[in-house]
């Protein structure tokens, strides 16, 4: 068997997960795709190399439990009104649904003080019988949400409906819709459409992928580009190299400064993974990263012909542009970030733990990169 090698930056930013984002290493390692005993050791040797000092006394944790209990009870009472503002002046049956719905997310004490009901009547309540049809939207509407919050707040009716019969549910299109839609759960949208622009051809490289964006074969085409986050110390600029072949992102850079390394970092992972055996075009748009003469002797040291879009035509591009979309739509709009190294662990989980293995593209029959190229290769 092949032995996997991981960049130290896919280690240090795995170990963050598990040290600092609080997942457990088994559900990180397979998320990520990789031996459970590999992370084990990465964070015991992380821990070795950065033991913290002192230990907190036994009263000092006593008052933190303290604290954190009664800032977990504010804001249960905080955020059951804003959960349950449809239902404050409802009939308590009403009342009982909604609790019985949000009994995983708050305790069942706090949200019969918020309601004004009694536990008791909460129980015989549940003690009533639903009809069929009610019992069986229950339990779809659980799955539902299952696939919906592995999707991060993303996948509408359509990708719910293909995660559902996968694990061989059967059910109709319209009736997910219907219960997503009671349950208020909305997918994410996206932004609106630039206004198209032509220009200019680059003088740097030809346009050689002239928007075939369709290939055949891994490791014939990568695309790539550069976008940034913002922080509150500061932009965090990212770039990202995308296989057309499969929509997998094969490399990936971060850096406070939107430098010629920049890309050149995201290129190395890209060879350094994938390991390409023969050219391999690498299509950009006109930023000057590109068209520096560090990147243009890079490329040719390693195999790869560049090829640019015209100037000012993001069209071109579109599979980047498209990429950095679905990032900002579905992840980096919703989070407010206080440093570049909580953008950039963010950023991190969303390319290795969701988009290349988890997320379905419509583009490859609604499957994700790595079960796409996992069919393809027979694996």
């Amino acid at each position: 068997m092949k032995r996997v090698r991981y960049p130290a930056e896919f280690k240090a930013e795995a170990v963050k997960q598990v040290t600092e984002r609080g997942h457990g290493v088994v559900d990180v390692a397979k998320r990520l795709g990789m031996s459970d005993k590999s992370l084990y050791l990465w964070v015991r040797l992380a821990k070795e190399q950065s033991s913290a000092g002192g230990v907190e006394t036994s009263q000092l944790k006593a008052e933190v439990s303290r604290l954190k209990a009664e800032l977990k009870r504010a804001n249960e009472e905080r955020d059951i009104p804003k959960k349950g503002r449809n239902v404050l002046c409802q009939a308590v049956r009403v009342k009982y649904a909604f609790m019985a719905e949000h009994k995983g997310q708050f305790r069942l004490s706090s949200m019969c003080r918020v309601l004004r009901v009694q536990r008791s009547g909460y129980y015989a309540w549940k003690a009533n019988p639903k009809s069929k049809r009610a019992l069986a939207d229950d339990v779809l509407l659980a799955s539902i949400r299952q696939f919906f919050d592995d999707s991060h707040g993303i996948y509408g009716s359509p990708r719910i409906l293909r995660d559902l019969r996968e694990e061989g549910v059967t059910c109709g299109q319209k009736r997910v819709a219907r219960l997503m839609r009671q349950a208020q759960l909305r997918s994410v949208r996206g932004y609106k459409r630039p206004r198209y622009r032509v220009g200019l051809p680059a003088t740097a490289a030809p346009n050689r992928l002239q928007r075939e964006f369709t290939v055949t074969l891994p490791n014939q085409v990568w695309v790539t580009d550069i976008t940034y986050i913002r922080t509150h110390e500061g932009w965090l600029y990212l770039t990202a190299v995308i296989d057309l072949y499969s929509r997998m992102v094969v490399g990936w850079s971060m850096n406070s400064s939107m430098a010629t390394e920049l890309v050149l970092d995201a290129l190395t992972m890209a060879v350094w993974r994938r390991r390409p055996t023969g050219p391999v075009m690498i299509h950009s748009d006109q930023g000057s990263q590109f068209g520096s003469d560090d990147f243009a002797r890079w490329c040719k040291d390693n195999q790869l012909v560049p090829s640019m879009s015209r100037r000012g035509n993001c069209w071109d591009n579109a599979v980047a542009e498209s990429f950095f979309s679905s990032l900002k739509n579905e992840r980096i709009k919703r989070q407010i970030y206080a440093t570049r190294q909580d953008a950039k662990s963010d950023v991190f989980d969303y390319i290795e733990g969701f988009y290349n293995r988890i997320r379905r593209h419509s583009h490859l029959d609604q499957l994700s990169p790595l079960a796409f190229e996992q069919l393809r290769n027979g694996s």
